[in-house]
């Protein structure tokens, strides 16, 4: 049995469509897409288009992440629509505008996947961990953390949300953090999936890293109106494009709340931080 799961493509299309024909080359028996598929990124319609098409086509199964909750909270009826708190979100209002027709498809994706291994063990897939879809495991995540985000511990537990890769084994359970496809944040640009096979009885695992066209993501900030009319937010996007680090997350901690108190504007606060970095 041989599966392939990836994760965060983050409305990135030049990546996607690049670990999509490596994975058709390889031919997996299942294709599971954990999560961001949209938001965060130029082409989320394109995207979604294209996961949706592989869905019909191929049988790829999908599942909801955290970026897709943040996209249909943008339809609520309480959903600010002027001042800093819209400003700072205001790239997922971006997204939700493109995806006009769209949002019913990101309801109906489940918070997990499962499927039935060759030795009977469960094969699951989230977008995050079990406690949610913005709890992540991470390189770093302690052990004791690590069985409470895994209960109830299957064979098999496929991850995304960190942007950060992992194959790590507990107690049972092979535990394998994807990466991202669209924006990695460990310092590597390219693209992230993992491929998985039965072998001896035993899982394995290995993150594929992948070279596509940067510079047409790039390009792609400009020709989609994403720079232009998703406020400064965007810039952050842009150089964690650029860096494979991080930004927005670090943004947050130190910045957020003085611009909701408006001691800072947005955009002031992004060239500063950006200058720091």
């Amino acid at each position: 049995m041989k599966l392939a799961v990836l994760a965060d493509i983050h409305a990135n299309l030049p990546a996607l469509q690049t670990v999509a024909s490596h994975i058709e080359a390889w031919q997996p028996d299942a294709v599971i897409v954990a999560g961001d598929v949209v938001n965060r990124g130029p082409r989320p319609r394109e995207c979604l288009q294209f996961v949706r098409q592989q869905q019909r086509r191929a049988g790829w199964l999908l599942v909801r992440g955290n970026h897709e909750d943040y996209v249909l909270s943008r339809a609520n009826s309480d959903a600010p629509r002027r001042g800093p708190q819209f400003e700072i979100h205001r790239f997922s209002h971006w997204t939700w505008q493109q995806l006009n027709g769209h949002i019913p498809l990101l309801r109906k994706m489940p918070f997990q996947q499962s499927l039935t291994g060759p030795a009977g063990g469960e094969i699951r897939v989230t977008h995050a961990s079990m406690r949610g879809n913005r709890d992540g495991i991470y390189p770093d995540t302690t052990d004791v953390d690590l069985r409470r985000k895994i209960q109830p511990a299957p064979a098999l537990l496929c991850v995304g949300h960190t942007h950060r890769p992992l194959v790590r084994t507990l107690d049972q359970t092979l535990v394998v953090n994807v990466g991202a496809v669209g924006l990695p944040f460990d310092g590597d640009y390219r693209a992230a999936y993992a491929q998985l096979w039965w072998q001896n009885k035993h899982w394995q695992a290995r993150i594929v890293r992948l070279d596509y066209d940067r510079t047409r993501a790039e390009q792609d900030f400009l020709d989609t109106g994403f720079m232009a009319d998703s406020g400064p937010m965007v810039h952050l996007i842009l150089d964690e494009l650029r860096t494979a680090q991080s930004r927005i997350y670090q943004w947050t901690t130190k910045y957020q709340q003085p611009v909701l108190d408006r001691q800072i504007s947005l955009a002031d606060s992004i060239q500063q931080f950006l200058a720091d970095c």
